[in-house]
C-alpha cells in the first residue's frame, strides 16, 4: 500500500478554501451598489464553496478511514475501537469549535439564535457524526441514500419554510434544521460529504491498494467519474432551468455534485499525466489545504479592514494584496512551525491521544480481570 499524499486533494481543498475567503472579502469589503461582481463569481465559482469542501472533506475522512483499518488489521496495538474512539473524538472538537465560531458571531450581532446556524463547521461535525455508521456500508448504499436526501429535502424544506420564526415544533424543526437557509443546512450538504465518501473509498481501491490491474482501473475510474460528472452537470442544467444558478435549489445541488465530481476527476487525471510534477507548481494552494480550520477561523479578522468601503474596481488591488499577504504568512508559518498552526492537524493528534489513553485503560483493566480469574 502506498502512503504518499496526493496533490489533488490538496489543489482541490485549496481552491474550495480560496473561493469561500474571496466570497467573504467581497461580501465584507465591497460597496452594495457594487455587489454585481460577487453575484457572477457565485454563478460560475459556487460548487467548490461549502458544497466542494464538503465534498473533499468527505474522500479524505474516507481514505483516512480505510488506511486505519489496514493499520488496525497489520497491528496488535492499533484496534478499531481506537479509530472509532479518535473519530468521535475529533467530531467533538470540531463541533465545539463550530459552536465557539458561531457564538463570537451570535455575540457581535447581538442575535443569540445565531449560535445555531449551520456555517459550514458545523455542517462538517454533524456530517461527519452521521456518516459514521455509513463508513461501513457499501458504496451504492451511500449513492442511493445521498440522493435520496437530495430528493426528500426538497419537500422538507418546503413542508418547514413556512414556520420561519414560529415558536411551535415546524418553527422549531426549521430553526435546528435549515438556520441559516442561505448559509450550509446539513441536509442541503450531507450529500456532498456522502458521495464524497464514495469517491474517497474508489480512490483508495484504485490508488493505494496495490493490484496487477491498476492500470486499467484507474481509466476505468476516470471515465466513470468525469462521464457521471458530466451527466449530472447536463441533467441539473437543463431542468428547471435556470434554477441551477439559484443556490441550494434541487438543479443546483445535482449541478454542483457533477461539478465537483467532474473537477476532481481532471485534477487526478493531471496529476496520473505527472502535470503537477513539482511543489511549487500547487504549493500555494497545499498551505491552504493543510491550514484549511485555521485559515477559516483567521481570516475572520479581515472583516471590519475595508468595510463597505470598495467599489468594483479597486477591491480586486486589495484582494490580490491580501492573498499574496496569506500565503507569504502560512509559507513562513508552515517552514517554521508546519503541522503545529494547523488547528486541523492538532485536533486529529489530540484525538488519536485521547483515544490511545481510552485504549490503555481498557486493556490495563482487562489484564487486572484476567489476573483476577
Amino acid at each position: 500500500m502506498i502512503t504518499e499524499r496526493l496533490k489533488s486533494i490538496d489543489i482541490f481543498r485549496g481552491l474550495c478554501m480560496s473561493w469561500m475567503i474571496l466570497g467573504h472579502l467581497f461580501d465584507w469589503w465591497i460597496q452594495t451598489d457594487y455587489s454585481w461582481p460577487r453575484r457572477i463569481m457565485t454563478i460560475i465559482l459556487e460548487p467548490i464553496g461549502a458544497s466542494g469542501f464538503l465534498f473533499i472533506s468527505g474522500i479524505s475522512i474516507s481514505i483516512s478511514y480505510k488506511k486505519r483499518i489496514y493499520k488496525a488489521k497489520n497491528s496488535d496495538v492499533y484496534s478499531y475501537r481506537m479509530i472509532r474512539n479518535s473519530y468521535l473524538f475529533r467530531i467533538l472538537f470540531i463541533f465545539l469549535t463550530a459552536i465557539i465560531y458561531n457564538s463570537t458571531i451570535a455575540i457581535r450581532l447581538a442575535e443569540p439564535q445565531m449560535i445555531w446556524t449551520w456555517f459550514v463547521l458545523l455542517t462538517t461535525s454533524i456530517s461527519l457524526l452521521i456518516a459514521w455508521p455509513l463508513l461501513k456500508t457499501s458504496i451504492q448504499f451511500r449513492i442511493l441514500w445521498g440522493f435520496f436526501i437530495i430528493i426528500i429535502n426538497q419537500y422538507i424544506v418546503s413542508l418547514l419554510i413556512p414556520y420561519d420564526g414560529y415558536s411551535n415544533i415546524y418553527g422549531l424543526l426549521f430553526h435546528f434544521l435549515y438556520n441559516d437557509i442561505n448559509q450550509d443546512p446539513i441536509l442541503f450538504f450531507f450529500p456532498f460529504f456522502l458521495i464524497g465518501t464514495v469517491v474517497g473509498d474508489t480512490i483508495y481501491t484504485v490508488f493505494y491498494i496495490k493490484n496487477e490491474k491498476k492500470t486499467s482501473s484507474k481509466r476505468f475510474f476516470f471515465v466513470t467519474l468525469i462521464t457521471c460528472g458530466a451527466g449530472l452537470i447536463f441533467f441539473g442544467a437543463m431542468f428547471e432551468m435556470p434554477q441551477y444558478l439559484t443556490r441550494s435549489s434541487f438543479s443546483w445541488i445535482i449541478y454542483s455534485l457533477g461539478f465537483d465530481l467532474s473537477l476532481i476527476a481532471i485534477l487526478l487525471v493531471f496529476e496520473e499525466m505527472k502535470i503537477f510534477r513539482t511543489k511549487k507548481s500547487y504549493k500555494f494552494l497545499f498551505y491552504y489545504s493543510y491550514y484549511s480550520l485555521t485559515i477559516y477561523l483567521a481570516h475572520n479578522i479581515l472583516y471590519l479592514l475595508f468595510l463597505n468601503q470598495l467599489n468594483e474596481f479597486n477591491i480586486w488591488f486589495f484582494i490580490l494584496a491580501a492573498f499574496v499577504l496569506i500565503g507569504l504568512i502560512l509559507r513562513a508559518v508552515y517552514k517554521k512551525w508546519e503541522s503545529l498552526a494547523s488547528l486541523k492537524a492538532q485536533i486529529g493528534k489530540l484525538s488519536l491521544i485521547l483515544a490511545t489513553k481510552i485504549e490503555m485503560r481498557i486493556r490495563f483493566k482487562q489484564i487486572e480481570n484476567l489476573g483476577v480469574n
